[in-house]
């Protein structure tokens, strides 16, 4: 029997699917596993705990059990440098690269990237002929708004309606989750517009989907308003951290927007692009799970 903890209570958005998925993973695999067993984990303190979430799920542990912690933990590390000398932290997963980057300015050795899968049977390519949205605007700007509306936004309607094209815009935080997977069945392709992604979970579902992107990518300084840029500067940091040409057309900013633009929809338009394939390849729920007991067997042994 796998013998690990995983994240207790419901939290809305990104940390819940990651610990939904990785579950659904591990059962489509097969493995057994002990979720959320607090009393299990007190009668036998040595074993490998698992904690998926809230740094508050360190505080149910007994003190010297050893963990595999994360991903969806602390925004950055700042928040508790000396964790490594309070707990014995076998190893700090996080999503993607540039996080792992990040994190390991402060806690170095001790930092991996582990992104969770995508539900591919959910998320997958609608046969509809009739696909009446050519473009779905998902919209994950927060900051700087009102300059990004009228530098990027605003520019790209104006093409689409130059064009002809239809389309929706949809809006982070002010919709659900089935709302996307709708629009999935109906889109042929979607702009992505965010600051930076540790793992960007809504444009993998859409890629699973066969939908290409045409991604805002403009790198630079990690924006999170709590801790830059006064606390922490960091850089580069990326909102497809997971990418490749088959995926669509990734564009920085304003001035080469509408170039970029031009060669995404031509690709759109002949059929270039091949964005579930590089889902298929390494991120479904059965591949990342596997990845994760990777980490299990790696990290889990006696120390």
């Amino acid at each position: 029997m796998a013998r690990w903890m995983l994240r207790g209570p419901k939290q809305p958005g990104g940390t819940m699917l990651v610990y939904l998925n990785l579950r659904a993973g591990l059962d489509r695999l097969g493995v057994r596993y002990r979720a959320n067993d607090y009393r299990h984990i007190h009668a036998h303190p040595d074993e490998l705990a698992c904690v998926i979430g809230q740094p508050a799920v360190l505080d149910k542990l007994p003190q010297r059990t050893p963990i595999l912690f994360g991903t969806a933990i602390y925004n950055h590390p700042i928040d508790n440098p000396d964790l490594p000398k309070q707990r014995p932290v076998r190893r700090v997963l996080v999503p993607c690269a540039w996080t792992a980057s990040m994190f390991s300015t402060v806690w170095p050795g001790l930092v991996s990237s582990w992104p969770v899968g995508v539900d591919t049977h959910r998320w997958s390519p609608s046969m509809r002929a009739n696909k009446n949205v050519d473009v779905l605007i998902y919209d994950k700007i927060r900051r700087h708004r009102d300059r990004y509306l009228r530098t990027i936004v605003e520019p790209l309607i104006a093409e689409l309606k130059r064009r002809n094209l239809s389309f929706h815009v949809l809006r982070y935080g002010f919709y659900r989750e089935e709302q996307l997977l709708k629009l999935s069945r109906r889109t042929r392709s979607m702009v992505y517009l965010s600051h930076h992604e540790t793992q960007g979970l809504a444009a993998q579902q859409m890629l699973a989907s066969g939908i290409p992107l045409f991604a805002w990518d403009a790198g630079g300084l990690w924006k999170d308003p709590t801790f830059a840029p006064g606390v922490v500067r960091f850089a580069p940091v990326s909102s497809v951290p997971y990418w490749d040409e088959r995926c669509g057309v990734k564009f920085k900013n304003g001035g080469d927007l509408l170039p970029a633009f031009d060669k995404f929809w031509f690709g759109v338009e002949a059929g270039l692009f091949a964005p579930r394939e590089m889902i298929m390849e390494d991120f479904t729920l059965e591949q990342r799970a596997k990845a994760y007991l990777a980490l299990v067997d790696e990290y889990g042994g006696a120390s």
